[in-house]
């Protein structure tokens, strides 16, 4: 191996301008030789072409969008999709689900909370829908892959994949547990690749598919209290761009994708006690709304509230002491008391115990991480907590950590 990594290196020669070129029988030792005239004028005439069809194509795209504005977007119907919603169940995930129902759409959820599902699945099916539920934990691309399997065997392949699920821990980052950043990354962008490679392969087949990504107006400005959320987002976002461009550059054009970037939803369990000012908080069946619609329209990108995308632009125009005044008189607290509210789902607590067995960190979960307690090690761990919280003192702030499951996603 050390001999053919010799061996390369000695086939590769510096350029004159730092980058290497191969040896080779060519002049100067394998410099390339100059252009003539002809390929000159021919590359300049290349480049030019290109520039010019670019602005044309630009100035079609911009006159097709101010159509659309003024007649309204065309609209697709959804009825003979399979779509699969990660979080469904409970939150944003089951609005969603509700609304696909109605539709005709065929519902598929996926949530570790095996009570969320039963009930977004009976309130699809009352409402005259399709839906089926199943336990699944996207974190672990084991369970993906087995899971699609599944779903393809007994439903169908799925056309319209809605990446919800997503996770939050709200500490400054080094109050933060690695465990908690690791959770993040692997909830909210991560499992968005393990969906993605297990379903997009027969979208491409058949030539029709839609993935959604709920990302955050956190995936393009950050909030203290959320760096690894915001990290997190942002990759999303990156996410979405990036394989909508490449599904282009192959040829894919059928296959489309749409990012979600809603200011903090109201009542979805990650963010209830939110501390944001100047602009209001969504309401969760706004959001649902517009979401199916940026889904019917095939839009690209849809900001909530729309105005955020205007003040999204000013972010690389006006100096930093600017944007960053702005965004803590945005949100002076992502996280004020540190748990979440009060749900009407059953919730289940874990910590972090440091040698002295003193609770160290906090956080908060929906539907998208599965616990590896068996019922016992739970009862021992709420025995454990219960001695713990009754040994602070009554008017320190909690210290425990509070895991909601199955709560649908809150994002920022």
């Amino acid at each position: 191996m050390e001999k053919n990594n010799n061996n390369l290196q000695a086939d590769i020669t510096p350029s004159a301008n730092g980058h290497a070129l191969p040896n080779g029988n060519g002049a100067a030792g394998g410099v390339a030789e100059p252009l003539n005239w002809n390929q000159r004028i021919w590359n300049t005439w290349d480049a030019f072409a290109d520039v010019m069809w670019f602005i044309i194509c630009s100035i079609g795209y911009i006159l097709q969008d101010l159509y659309y504005i003024a007649f309204g977007y065309p609209e697709k119907e959804l009825n003979t999709d399979i779509a699969l919603i990660t979080g469904g169940g409970n939150g944003l995930g089951r609005q969603l689900a509700e609304r696909l129902g109605k539709m005709g759409t065929k519902i598929i959820i996926w949530d570790i909370n095996q009570k969320g599902i039963a009930e977004t699945v009976q309130i699809v099916e009352e409402a005259g829908g399709y839906c089926k539920g199943y336990v699944v934990d996207i974190s672990k691309k084991e369970e993906v892959y087995k899971a699609a399997d599944v779903i393809r065997a007994e439903v169908g392949d799925v056309t319209l994949l809605i990446n919800n699920a997503g996770v939050v821990s709200g500490l400054h980052l080094l109050e933060t547990p690695d465990h908690l950043i690791e959770r993040s990354f692997n909830v909210n962008v991560i499992a968005h690749f393990w969906t993605a490679k297990a379903f997009l392969p027969k979208m491409i087949e058949k030539e029709r598919g839609h993935i959604v990504t709920i990302a955050s107006l956190a995936g393009h400005v950050g909030i203290s209290k959320l760096v690894d959320y915001c990290a997190s987002k942002f990759a999303a976002v990156g996410f979405d761009e990036a394989l909508r461009l490449e599904l282009e550059v192959l040829g894919h054009t059928n296959i489309q994708t749409t990012c979600i970037c809603p200011f903090f939803i109201q009542a979805t369990g990650m963010f209830d006690d939110v501390n944001a000012r100047w602009v209001p908080t969504l309401n969760p069946n706004d959001v649902a709304d517009r979401v199916i619609s940026a889904i019917r329209k095939n839009e690209k990108l849809a900001v909530l509230p729309g105005f955020l995308k205007f003040m999204l632009s000013l972010k690389w125009t006006f100096p930093w002491g600017c944007v960053g005044g702005l965004l803590r008189r945005l949100v002076p607290d992502a996280s004020p008391h540190g748990l979440p509210s009060s749900s009407s789902t059953s919730s289940s607590s874990s910590s972090s115990s440091s040698n002295n067995n003193n609770i160290k960190s906090h956080g908060q979960a929906n539907g998208n991480i599965m616990s590896s307690s068996t019922a016992a090690d739970m009862a021992a761990l709420d025995a454990q907590l219960s001695s713990a919280s009754a040994a602070l003192p009554a008017k320190s702030p909690s210290m425990l950590i509070q895991r909601t499951p199955s709560l649908g996603e809150r994002v920022l």
